[in-house]
């Protein structure tokens, strides 16, 4: 029988105490739904920048919390919110208080949920992200992906990394220009290069805005894309029981 002496009754576990402060949960809460820029966090919580980085330092320090340096502007980085670590932690922090207690099971989200991936070429991420999500919902959530300036075909790595890696074949497959899918409705819409999210388009309907920022792995070689791989798919898997068709409570864009 579980007794509360099993367990060290003395400070609370270090993500309870790291999370629990008002403006952290207000970060952590902001980047569970993409990565910000700290400009565009200053905005989101109205708060002084010099504060709101100091806080995303402890964050960081935590390891709940990653930074990368734009490809788009060198000059900026995004903050990325680790879902992985997030949910080891607070799955920690729900056995220190009794060992019954964990997080649900991720449910694939409602059938029919159409999702968008941009990036710029369509030929490494979007794809790996778009295949990924078919494959974690098998055919439940329809997904699509385009770039803003496609290039004439997938990289070659893209399709030898979802075969080895997943078993996923998407030979064949071939680039296409955002344009080509204006027309299509997405709940969703999710740009994955830093560069796509400052010229991807408004879409009509007002999907529900978000940005990964994930470095180009052409630029890595083969190691690149397995990074980018495994990173897509931890986004994908923490994305599955945030899709909804609920419009009334989407963001109508990932920027403040």
């Amino acid at each position: 029988m579980y007794s509360p002496d099993m367990v060290d009754s003395g400070q609370p576990p270090p993500f309870v105490r790291l999370a629990a402060h008002p403006l952290r949960w207000r970060l952590l809460t902001r980047l569970a739904g993409g990565d910000y820029r700290v400009r565009e966090l200053v905005a989101l919580v109205d708060q002084p920048q010099n504060l709101v980085s100091y806080h995303l330092r402890l964050l960081r320090d935590g390891g709940l919390v990653t930074a990368t340096r734009s490809s788009f502007d060198g000059r900026d980085s995004y903050y990325h919110l680790d879902l992985d670590r997030c949910a080891a932690a607070l799955a920690g922090a729900g056995g220190a208080l009794h060992p019954a207690l964990s997080p649900p099971a991720a449910q694939a989200g409602e059938r029919g949920i159409a999702v968008l991936f941009v990036c710029t070429g369509n030929s490494a991420r979007s794809p790996i992200a778009e295949a990924l999500l078919r494959h974690h919902t098998g055919g439940r959530v329809r997904a699509a992906s385009a770039g803003t300036r496609p290039r004439p075909q997938l990289h070659p790595d893209t399709a030898a990394v979802l075969r080895e890696a997943f078993g996923i074949d998407i030979a064949g497959r071939r680039p296409q220009h955002v344009d080509a899918v204006a027309r299509r409705r997405f709940d969703h819409v999710i740009t994955l290069c830093d560069k796509a999210r400052e010229s991807c388009p408004e879409f009509g309907h007002h999907p529900r805005r978000a940005h990964w920022s994930i470095p180009d792995p052409a630029t890595t070689g083969r190691a690149g894309f397995r990074l980018a791989a495994v990173d897509i798919d931890t986004r994908i898997r923490h994305l599955l029981p945030t899709l909804t068709t609920n419009r009334a409570s989407h963001s109508r864009r990932s920027r403040p």
